[in-house]
Protein backbone atom coordinates (compact mmCIF):
# COMPACT_ATOMS: atom_id res chain seq x y z
CA UNK A 1 0.00 0.00 0.00
CA UNK A 2 2.96 2.13 1.01
CA UNK A 3 4.28 1.20 -1.91
CA UNK A 4 1.89 2.38 -4.12
CA UNK A 5 0.93 5.39 -2.65
CA UNK A 6 5.05 6.42 -2.85
CA UNK A 7 4.45 5.38 -6.68
CA UNK A 8 0.96 7.76 -7.54
CA UNK A 9 3.13 10.82 -5.20
CA UNK A 10 6.49 10.33 -8.02
CA UNK A 11 4.02 10.25 -10.46
CA UNK A 12 2.14 13.11 -9.48
CA UNK A 13 5.49 15.08 -9.23
CA UNK A 14 6.21 14.30 -12.09
CA UNK A 15 3.07 15.32 -14.13
CA UNK A 16 3.06 18.64 -12.39
CA UNK A 17 6.85 19.15 -13.39
CA UNK A 18 6.06 18.39 -16.80
CA UNK A 19 2.66 20.74 -16.99
CA UNK A 20 4.98 23.65 -15.09
CA UNK A 21 7.67 23.27 -17.79
CA UNK A 22 4.49 23.34 -20.23
CA UNK A 23 3.24 26.43 -18.48
CA UNK A 24 6.91 28.31 -18.57
CA UNK A 25 7.34 27.33 -21.93
CA UNK A 26 4.36 28.82 -23.62
CA UNK A 27 2.90 31.30 -21.24
CA UNK A 28 5.52 33.03 -19.07
CA UNK A 29 8.63 33.46 -21.52
CA UNK A 30 6.35 34.39 -24.43
CA UNK A 31 4.60 36.80 -21.89
CA UNK A 32 7.53 38.27 -20.37
CA UNK A 33 9.25 38.35 -24.26
CA UNK A 34 6.16 40.70 -25.22
CA UNK A 35 6.49 42.61 -22.11
CA UNK A 36 10.45 43.30 -23.15
CA UNK A 37 9.67 44.61 -26.47
CA UNK A 38 6.53 46.79 -25.78
CA UNK A 39 8.34 48.61 -23.34
CA UNK A 40 10.64 49.37 -26.09
CA UNK A 41 8.00 50.37 -28.49
CA UNK A 42 7.68 47.04 -30.22
CA UNK A 43 3.83 46.36 -30.36
CA UNK A 44 2.06 44.12 -32.54
CA UNK A 45 -0.93 41.85 -32.41
CA UNK A 46 -1.08 40.31 -28.70
CA UNK A 47 0.24 36.73 -27.93
CA UNK A 48 -2.19 33.72 -26.53
CA UNK A 49 -1.27 30.54 -26.34
CA UNK A 50 -4.37 29.06 -27.86
CA UNK A 51 -5.57 31.85 -30.65
CA UNK A 52 -1.71 32.11 -31.70
CA UNK A 53 -1.03 34.19 -34.95
CA UNK A 54 0.00 31.54 -37.25
CA UNK A 55 -3.53 30.24 -38.08
CA UNK A 56 -4.50 34.58 -38.94
CA UNK A 57 -1.21 34.53 -40.92
CA UNK A 58 -2.35 31.14 -42.73
CA UNK A 59 -6.09 32.43 -43.71
CA UNK A 60 -4.24 36.10 -44.56
CA UNK A 61 -2.21 34.53 -47.13
CA UNK A 62 -5.38 31.77 -48.48
CA UNK A 63 -7.10 35.24 -48.90
CA UNK A 64 -4.55 37.17 -50.69
CA UNK A 65 -3.86 33.86 -53.05
CA UNK A 66 -7.74 33.53 -53.92
CA UNK A 67 -8.42 37.47 -53.77
CA UNK A 68 -8.80 39.09 -57.29
CA UNK A 69 -5.65 40.21 -59.26
CA UNK A 70 -5.11 43.76 -60.31
CA UNK A 71 -4.13 45.27 -62.99
CA UNK A 72 -0.40 45.32 -64.23
CA UNK A 73 1.40 48.05 -61.67
CA UNK A 74 4.15 47.28 -58.92
CA UNK A 75 2.76 49.33 -55.78
CA UNK A 76 2.66 48.36 -52.18
CA UNK A 77 -1.16 46.98 -52.60
CA UNK A 78 -0.43 44.75 -55.16
CA UNK A 79 3.01 43.09 -54.76
CA UNK A 80 3.29 43.08 -50.92
CA UNK A 81 0.11 43.01 -49.57
CA UNK A 82 -0.06 39.67 -52.40
CA UNK A 83 2.82 37.88 -50.82
CA UNK A 84 3.47 39.61 -47.59
CA UNK A 85 -0.16 39.89 -46.42
CA UNK A 86 0.28 39.64 -42.39
CA UNK A 87 3.12 41.72 -42.53
CA UNK A 88 0.93 44.23 -45.18
CA UNK A 89 -1.64 43.93 -42.64
CA UNK A 90 -0.11 44.52 -39.37
CA UNK A 91 2.46 47.25 -40.45
CA UNK A 92 -0.76 49.41 -41.01
CA UNK A 93 -1.46 48.85 -37.45
CA UNK A 94 1.94 48.73 -35.91
CA UNK A 95 4.20 50.09 -37.77
CA UNK A 96 7.29 48.89 -39.86
CA UNK A 97 8.87 46.81 -37.07
CA UNK A 98 6.04 45.09 -34.85
CA UNK A 99 6.07 41.75 -33.14
CA UNK A 100 3.84 38.96 -33.79
CA UNK A 101 4.07 34.75 -32.84
CA UNK A 102 4.32 31.74 -34.85
CA UNK A 103 3.12 29.54 -31.97
CA UNK A 104 4.71 30.30 -28.82
CA UNK A 105 8.24 31.95 -30.68
CA UNK A 106 8.17 36.03 -31.06
CA UNK A 107 8.86 37.07 -34.62
CA UNK A 108 9.79 40.76 -34.94
CA UNK A 109 9.12 41.86 -38.50
CA UNK A 110 11.78 44.44 -39.66
CA UNK A 111 11.71 46.91 -42.63
CA UNK A 112 14.27 49.25 -41.29
CA UNK A 113 17.07 49.03 -43.52
CA UNK A 114 19.70 50.14 -40.59
CA UNK A 115 18.58 47.04 -38.14
CA UNK A 116 18.36 44.59 -41.16
CA UNK A 117 22.21 45.51 -41.96
CA UNK A 118 23.12 44.88 -38.54
CA UNK A 119 21.13 41.29 -38.26
CA UNK A 120 22.54 40.61 -41.70
CA UNK A 121 26.57 41.42 -41.13
CA UNK A 122 26.91 40.06 -37.40
CA UNK A 123 26.61 36.14 -38.24
CA UNK A 124 27.88 35.39 -34.01
CA UNK A 125 24.59 37.16 -32.61
CA UNK A 126 21.95 36.49 -35.27
CA UNK A 127 21.84 32.91 -36.78
CA UNK A 128 19.29 31.13 -39.58
CA UNK A 129 16.41 29.40 -37.97
CA UNK A 130 16.81 26.29 -37.65
CA UNK A 131 14.50 24.05 -40.04
CA UNK A 132 11.31 22.69 -39.72
CA UNK A 133 12.64 18.93 -39.95
CA UNK A 134 9.71 18.52 -42.59
CA UNK A 135 11.09 21.04 -44.70
CA UNK A 136 14.66 19.57 -44.75
CA UNK A 137 13.20 17.35 -47.14
CA UNK A 138 13.54 19.28 -50.30
CA UNK A 139 16.71 21.24 -49.62
CA UNK A 140 18.81 18.41 -47.30
CA UNK A 141 21.44 19.14 -45.37
CA UNK A 142 22.68 21.55 -47.91
CA UNK A 143 24.86 25.40 -47.44
CA UNK A 144 21.89 27.17 -46.36
CA UNK A 145 20.40 25.39 -43.66
CA UNK A 146 24.20 24.87 -41.54
CA UNK A 147 25.52 26.92 -39.61
CA UNK A 148 29.22 26.73 -37.17
CA UNK A 149 32.05 25.26 -38.53
CA UNK A 150 30.02 22.73 -41.15
CA UNK A 151 29.21 25.72 -42.31
CA UNK A 152 32.27 27.58 -43.10
CA UNK A 153 33.81 24.56 -44.58
CA UNK A 154 30.56 23.86 -47.34
CA UNK A 155 30.93 27.88 -47.80
CA UNK A 156 34.48 27.55 -48.76
CA UNK A 157 34.27 25.14 -50.97
CA UNK A 158 31.00 26.37 -52.45
CA UNK A 159 32.62 29.57 -53.06
CA UNK A 160 35.49 28.37 -55.04
CA UNK A 161 32.46 26.29 -57.67
CA UNK A 162 30.56 29.63 -57.80
CA UNK A 163 33.09 32.52 -58.12
CA UNK A 164 32.78 34.43 -61.27
CA UNK A 165 35.57 33.10 -63.24
CA UNK A 166 33.90 29.37 -63.07
CA UNK A 167 30.49 31.20 -64.03
CA UNK A 168 32.33 32.90 -67.06
CA UNK A 169 33.16 29.27 -67.98
CA UNK A 170 29.73 28.17 -68.28
CA UNK A 171 28.39 30.47 -70.35
CA UNK A 172 28.98 28.07 -73.60
CA UNK A 173 25.98 25.48 -71.16
CA UNK A 174 24.04 28.47 -71.32
CA UNK A 175 24.02 29.41 -74.46
CA UNK A 176 23.55 25.98 -75.64
CA UNK A 177 20.14 25.74 -73.43
CA UNK A 178 19.00 28.93 -74.74
CA UNK A 179 19.77 27.52 -78.22
CA UNK A 180 17.59 24.18 -77.59
CA UNK A 181 14.73 26.42 -76.42
CA UNK A 182 14.86 29.01 -79.06
CA UNK A 183 14.70 26.09 -81.71
CA UNK A 184 11.78 24.96 -80.48
CA UNK A 185 10.56 27.77 -80.26
CA UNK A 186 11.04 27.48 -83.85
CA UNK A 187 9.81 24.78 -84.60
CA UNK A 188 6.09 25.38 -82.90
CA UNK A 189 5.39 28.30 -84.28
CA UNK A 190 7.44 28.69 -87.89
CA UNK A 191 4.38 29.28 -89.38
CA UNK A 192 2.80 32.42 -87.30
CA UNK A 193 3.36 35.75 -87.31
CA UNK A 194 2.81 35.85 -83.87
CA UNK A 195 2.61 33.74 -80.83
CA UNK A 196 2.16 33.03 -77.40
CA UNK A 197 4.12 31.26 -74.58
CA UNK A 198 4.01 30.87 -70.97
CA UNK A 199 7.28 31.82 -70.15
CA UNK A 200 7.02 30.69 -67.15
CA UNK A 201 6.70 27.62 -67.75
CA UNK A 202 9.65 27.90 -70.61
CA UNK A 203 12.21 29.09 -67.84
CA UNK A 204 11.84 26.40 -65.83
CA UNK A 205 12.32 24.21 -68.58
CA UNK A 206 15.72 26.53 -69.92
CA UNK A 207 17.05 26.72 -66.18
CA UNK A 208 16.63 22.91 -65.00
CA UNK A 209 18.62 22.54 -68.27
CA UNK A 210 21.21 24.79 -67.64
CA UNK A 211 21.65 23.76 -63.53
CA UNK A 212 21.99 20.22 -65.07
CA UNK A 213 24.39 20.92 -67.49
CA UNK A 214 26.82 22.85 -65.22
CA UNK A 215 26.29 20.74 -62.73
CA UNK A 216 26.12 17.26 -64.37
CA UNK A 217 27.53 17.99 -67.26
CA UNK A 218 23.97 16.21 -68.36
CA UNK A 219 21.03 17.52 -70.11
CA UNK A 220 17.67 18.27 -68.57
CA UNK A 221 16.20 15.35 -70.01
CA UNK A 222 18.90 13.06 -67.49
CA UNK A 223 17.65 15.21 -64.52
CA UNK A 224 14.35 15.34 -65.18
CA UNK A 225 13.29 13.34 -63.10
CA UNK A 226 15.18 14.94 -59.90
CA UNK A 227 12.87 18.29 -60.82
CA UNK A 228 9.57 16.21 -61.06
CA UNK A 229 10.33 14.86 -57.22
CA UNK A 230 11.35 18.17 -56.04
CA UNK A 231 7.99 19.52 -57.40
CA UNK A 232 5.98 17.24 -55.81
CA UNK A 233 7.91 18.48 -52.29
CA UNK A 234 7.24 21.68 -52.77
CA UNK A 235 3.63 21.57 -51.58
CA UNK A 236 4.29 19.64 -48.73
CA UNK A 237 7.33 21.90 -47.47
CA UNK A 238 5.25 24.76 -48.12
CA UNK A 239 3.09 23.26 -45.38
CA UNK A 240 5.34 22.38 -43.31
CA UNK A 241 7.00 26.24 -43.11
CA UNK A 242 3.77 27.43 -42.63
CA UNK A 243 2.56 25.31 -39.50
CA UNK A 244 4.26 24.99 -36.04
CA UNK A 245 6.18 21.59 -35.82
CA UNK A 246 4.98 19.25 -32.91
CA UNK A 247 8.68 17.21 -31.58
CA UNK A 248 8.59 14.01 -32.81
CA UNK A 249 5.55 14.44 -35.57
CA UNK A 250 7.95 13.33 -38.68
CA UNK A 251 7.94 10.04 -36.76
CA UNK A 252 4.33 9.12 -37.44
CA UNK A 253 3.61 6.93 -40.03
CA UNK A 254 1.08 9.66 -41.73
CA UNK A 255 0.03 9.22 -45.67
CA UNK A 256 2.30 12.33 -46.06
CA UNK A 257 5.48 11.54 -43.62
CA UNK A 258 5.04 8.01 -45.86
CA UNK A 259 5.03 10.69 -49.26
CA UNK A 260 7.90 12.96 -47.95
CA UNK A 261 10.08 9.23 -47.06
CA UNK A 262 9.46 8.07 -50.27
CA UNK A 263 10.10 11.41 -52.08
CA UNK A 264 13.20 11.76 -50.08
CA UNK A 265 14.37 8.61 -50.81
CA UNK A 266 14.06 8.81 -54.35
CA UNK A 267 15.51 11.94 -54.90
CA UNK A 268 18.93 11.22 -53.19
CA UNK A 269 18.42 7.84 -54.71
CA UNK A 270 18.38 9.70 -58.20
CA UNK A 271 20.96 12.06 -57.32
CA UNK A 272 23.95 9.49 -56.64
CA UNK A 273 22.69 8.00 -59.76
CA UNK A 274 23.60 10.62 -61.34
CA UNK A 275 27.18 11.17 -59.64
CA UNK A 276 27.85 7.91 -60.15
CA UNK A 277 27.30 8.35 -63.70
CA UNK A 278 29.44 11.62 -63.86
CA UNK A 279 32.59 10.52 -61.65
CA UNK A 280 32.50 7.91 -64.12
CA UNK A 281 32.65 9.45 -67.42
CA UNK A 282 33.17 13.20 -67.12
CA UNK A 283 36.63 14.82 -67.43
CA UNK A 284 35.24 18.16 -67.13
CA UNK A 285 36.99 19.40 -63.95
CA UNK A 286 35.22 22.67 -64.57
CA UNK A 287 31.59 21.09 -63.69
CA UNK A 288 29.88 22.02 -60.55
CA UNK A 289 30.30 18.26 -59.17
CA UNK A 290 33.62 18.15 -59.55
CA UNK A 291 34.63 21.37 -57.99
CA UNK A 292 32.20 20.13 -55.06
CA UNK A 293 33.81 16.67 -54.94
CA UNK A 294 37.41 18.69 -55.31
CA UNK A 295 39.45 19.01 -52.28
CA UNK A 296 40.59 22.56 -51.43
CA UNK A 297 43.02 24.04 -48.76
CA UNK A 298 41.64 26.17 -45.86
CA UNK A 299 43.80 29.50 -44.57
CA UNK A 300 45.62 26.64 -42.06
CA UNK A 301 46.79 24.95 -45.16
CA UNK A 302 44.91 22.20 -44.50
CA UNK A 303 42.59 20.31 -46.89
CA UNK A 304 38.74 20.15 -46.72
CA UNK A 305 36.33 18.33 -48.59
CA UNK A 306 32.75 17.01 -48.92
CA UNK A 307 32.24 13.27 -48.19
CA UNK A 308 28.98 12.03 -50.68
CA UNK A 309 25.91 12.45 -48.70
CA UNK A 310 26.79 16.51 -48.11
CA UNK A 311 27.53 16.23 -51.98
CA UNK A 312 24.01 15.06 -52.61
CA UNK A 313 22.68 17.17 -49.92
CA UNK A 314 24.38 20.14 -51.92
CA UNK A 315 23.41 19.07 -55.16
CA UNK A 316 19.55 19.01 -53.81
CA UNK A 317 19.89 22.76 -52.99
CA UNK A 318 21.54 23.87 -56.10
CA UNK A 319 19.25 21.40 -57.99
CA UNK A 320 15.78 23.47 -56.66
CA UNK A 321 17.13 26.69 -56.43
CA UNK A 322 19.18 27.18 -59.26
CA UNK A 323 16.28 26.15 -61.15
CA UNK A 324 13.59 28.10 -59.01
CA UNK A 325 15.19 31.52 -58.54
CA UNK A 326 16.43 31.78 -62.05
CA UNK A 327 13.29 31.04 -63.68
CA UNK A 328 11.51 33.12 -61.65
CA UNK A 329 13.59 36.15 -62.37
CA UNK A 330 13.99 35.96 -65.89
CA UNK A 331 9.29 35.50 -66.07
CA UNK A 332 9.62 38.70 -63.97
CA UNK A 333 12.61 40.89 -66.54
CA UNK A 334 10.02 39.25 -69.10
CA UNK A 335 7.02 40.71 -67.86
CA UNK A 336 8.20 44.40 -67.06
CA UNK A 337 10.07 44.51 -70.47
CA UNK A 338 6.98 43.74 -72.50
CA UNK A 339 5.10 45.76 -70.54
CA UNK A 340 7.53 48.56 -70.85
CA UNK A 341 8.54 48.55 -74.14
CA UNK A 342 11.39 51.98 -74.21
CA UNK A 343 13.42 49.75 -72.48
CA UNK A 344 12.61 46.54 -74.22
CA UNK A 345 14.25 48.92 -76.99
CA UNK A 346 17.11 50.05 -75.60
CA UNK A 347 17.84 46.60 -74.08
CA UNK A 348 17.82 45.28 -77.34
CA UNK A 349 19.99 47.98 -79.06
CA UNK A 350 22.65 47.43 -76.30
CA UNK A 351 22.44 43.89 -77.08
CA UNK A 352 22.96 43.98 -80.79
CA UNK A 353 25.68 46.20 -80.06
CA UNK A 354 27.62 44.38 -77.66
CA UNK A 355 27.07 40.85 -79.04
CA UNK A 356 28.16 41.42 -82.53
CA UNK A 357 28.12 37.63 -83.75
CA UNK A 358 24.70 37.72 -81.20
CA UNK A 359 26.43 35.27 -78.73
CA UNK A 360 27.03 36.54 -75.56
CA UNK A 361 30.20 35.48 -74.38
CA UNK A 362 32.33 36.16 -71.14
CA UNK A 363 33.89 39.36 -72.29
CA UNK A 364 31.10 41.07 -73.71
CA UNK A 365 28.37 40.48 -70.92
CA UNK A 366 30.74 42.97 -69.07
CA UNK A 367 29.24 45.83 -71.48
CA UNK A 368 25.66 45.26 -71.00
CA UNK A 369 24.70 47.77 -68.71
CA UNK A 370 21.53 48.61 -69.36
CA UNK A 371 20.54 45.18 -68.94
CA UNK A 372 22.11 45.00 -65.90
CA UNK A 373 19.88 47.99 -64.53
CA UNK A 374 16.75 46.25 -65.86
CA UNK A 375 17.74 42.64 -63.99
CA UNK A 376 18.53 44.91 -60.98
CA UNK A 377 15.31 47.11 -61.05
CA UNK A 378 13.59 43.69 -61.61
CA UNK A 379 14.86 41.55 -58.17
CA UNK A 380 13.64 45.17 -56.55
CA UNK A 381 10.14 44.86 -57.71
CA UNK A 382 9.81 41.19 -57.77
CA UNK A 383 12.53 39.55 -55.62
CA UNK A 384 13.01 35.58 -56.00
CA UNK A 385 12.80 35.20 -51.53
CA UNK A 386 10.41 38.03 -50.41
CA UNK A 387 11.71 37.92 -46.92
CA UNK A 388 14.80 36.41 -45.18
CA UNK A 389 14.55 35.28 -41.57
CA UNK A 390 17.29 35.07 -38.57
CA UNK A 391 17.11 34.24 -34.94
CA UNK A 392 18.97 36.04 -31.86
CA UNK A 393 21.47 33.20 -30.69
CA UNK A 394 21.67 35.53 -27.12
CA UNK A 395 20.41 38.43 -25.46
CA UNK A 396 21.69 40.89 -27.69
CA UNK A 397 21.95 44.34 -28.48
CA UNK A 398 20.23 45.28 -32.04
CA UNK A 399 20.01 49.53 -32.24
CA UNK A 400 18.32 50.85 -29.30
CA UNK A 401 16.66 47.84 -28.46
CA UNK A 402 17.50 44.84 -26.15
CA UNK A 403 16.69 41.58 -27.88
CA UNK A 404 15.91 38.43 -25.75
CA UNK A 405 17.34 35.10 -27.00
CA UNK A 406 15.97 33.07 -29.36
CA UNK A 407 13.83 36.16 -31.09
CA UNK A 408 13.11 35.61 -34.58
CA UNK A 409 13.29 38.14 -37.15
CA UNK A 410 11.46 38.32 -40.56
CA UNK A 411 13.05 40.71 -42.88
CA UNK A 412 10.59 41.96 -44.79
CA UNK A 413 12.46 42.38 -48.07
CA UNK A 414 9.66 43.42 -50.39
CA UNK A 415 8.37 45.95 -48.25
CA UNK A 416 12.22 47.58 -48.37
CA UNK A 417 12.38 47.24 -51.97
CA UNK A 418 8.93 49.11 -52.68
CA UNK A 419 9.61 51.50 -49.98
CA UNK A 420 8.75 55.28 -50.85
CA UNK A 421 11.03 56.80 -48.46
CA UNK A 422 13.72 54.84 -49.20
CA UNK A 423 13.36 54.72 -53.19
CA UNK A 424 11.22 57.83 -53.48
CA UNK A 425 7.89 59.03 -54.74
CA UNK A 426 8.56 56.35 -57.69
CA UNK A 427 9.48 53.53 -55.66
CA UNK A 428 6.37 51.66 -57.39
CA UNK A 429 7.12 52.06 -60.84
CA UNK A 430 9.42 50.63 -63.14
CA UNK A 431 12.53 52.69 -63.71
CA UNK A 432 16.25 50.61 -64.04
CA UNK A 433 18.02 54.15 -64.23
CA UNK A 434 17.84 53.94 -60.27
CA UNK A 435 20.52 51.29 -60.33
CA UNK A 436 22.95 54.06 -62.41
CA UNK A 437 23.38 55.68 -58.83
CA UNK A 438 25.27 54.00 -56.33
CA UNK A 439 22.86 52.83 -53.53
CA UNK A 440 21.38 54.73 -50.96
CA UNK A 441 22.16 52.02 -47.84
CA UNK A 442 23.46 48.74 -48.08
CA UNK A 443 20.31 47.27 -46.89
CA UNK A 444 17.87 48.91 -49.33
CA UNK A 445 18.58 46.43 -52.01
CA UNK A 446 19.44 43.14 -50.91
CA UNK A 447 17.63 40.06 -53.56
CA UNK A 448 20.71 37.70 -52.58
CA UNK A 449 21.12 38.96 -48.45
CA UNK A 450 23.83 40.73 -47.48
CA UNK A 451 27.21 39.98 -45.47
CA UNK A 452 28.95 36.18 -45.25
CA UNK A 453 25.54 34.18 -45.98
CA UNK A 454 25.09 36.26 -48.99
CA UNK A 455 23.67 33.53 -51.50
CA UNK A 456 26.54 31.85 -53.21
CA UNK A 457 25.06 31.31 -56.29
CA UNK A 458 23.68 34.79 -56.91
CA UNK A 459 26.91 35.30 -60.11
CA UNK A 460 25.35 31.96 -61.62
CA UNK A 461 21.51 33.65 -61.44
CA UNK A 462 22.78 36.95 -63.01
CA UNK A 463 24.92 35.35 -65.49
CA UNK A 464 22.23 33.10 -66.51
CA UNK A 465 19.32 36.13 -67.00
CA UNK A 466 21.72 37.97 -69.11
CA UNK A 467 22.68 34.82 -71.34
CA UNK A 468 19.30 34.38 -71.80
CA UNK A 469 17.66 37.71 -72.01
CA UNK A 470 20.22 38.50 -74.55
CA UNK A 471 19.87 35.76 -76.77
CA UNK A 472 16.20 36.33 -76.81
CA UNK A 473 15.77 39.51 -77.39
CA UNK A 474 17.54 39.91 -80.66
CA UNK A 475 15.53 37.74 -82.40
CA UNK A 476 11.87 38.44 -80.83
CA UNK A 477 9.89 41.30 -79.77
CA UNK A 478 6.96 40.67 -77.04
CA UNK A 479 4.40 42.69 -75.18
CA UNK A 480 1.95 41.21 -72.65
CA UNK A 481 -0.50 39.12 -73.84
CA UNK A 482 -4.53 39.93 -72.80
CA UNK A 483 -4.75 36.65 -71.27
CA UNK A 484 -2.26 37.29 -68.96
CA UNK A 485 -3.48 37.88 -65.15
CA UNK A 486 -0.98 39.49 -63.09
CA UNK A 487 -1.46 38.19 -59.34
CA UNK A 488 2.09 37.89 -58.02
CA UNK A 489 2.17 34.64 -55.25
CA UNK A 490 4.63 33.38 -52.77
CA UNK A 491 5.49 29.88 -53.12
CA UNK A 492 8.75 28.77 -52.13
CA UNK A 493 9.71 31.93 -54.41
CA UNK A 494 8.10 34.87 -55.76
CA UNK A 495 5.84 34.05 -58.73
CA UNK A 496 2.34 35.00 -61.00
CA UNK A 497 0.08 32.75 -59.54
CA UNK A 498 -1.41 31.76 -62.92
CA UNK A 499 2.01 31.67 -65.28
CA UNK A 500 3.25 34.41 -67.64
CA UNK A 501 1.61 34.59 -71.06
CA UNK A 502 3.29 36.78 -73.87
CA UNK A 503 3.49 37.30 -77.46
CA UNK A 504 6.04 36.73 -79.24
CA UNK A 505 7.03 38.40 -82.49
CA UNK A 506 9.68 37.44 -84.84
CA UNK A 507 12.04 40.16 -85.62
CA UNK A 508 12.85 39.82 -89.50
Amino acid sequence: MVANAMMLLVALAIVLILLLKVVYKIIWVPLKVQHVLKKQGINGPGYSPILNNTAKIRRLMIAEAESKSSCFTHNHETVVSRVMSHYYNWSTIYGKNFLYWFGPKPRVAIADPNLIKEILLNTTSFEKIKHNPLSKLLLGDGLVGLDGHKWAIHRRISNHAFNMEIVKGWISEMVDSTTKLLDKWEDVTSARDQFEMDVHKEFHKLSADIISRTAFGSSFEEGKRIFELQDQQVSLVLEAIRSVYIPGFRFLPTKKNRLRKRLEKETRDAIRMLLNNCSRTANNSKSLLSLLMHPIKNQDDKQETLDIEEVVDECKTFYFAGKETTANFLTWAFLLLALHQEWQSKAREEVVRACRNGIPTAENIADLKIVSMILNETLRLYPPAVMLMRQASKNVKLGNLDIPVNTQFYLAMTAVHHDKEIWGDDAHEFNPLRFAESRKHLASFFPFGLGPRICVGQNLALVEAKVALSMIIQQYSFCISPSYVHAPTQAMTLQPQYGAQILFSKIS
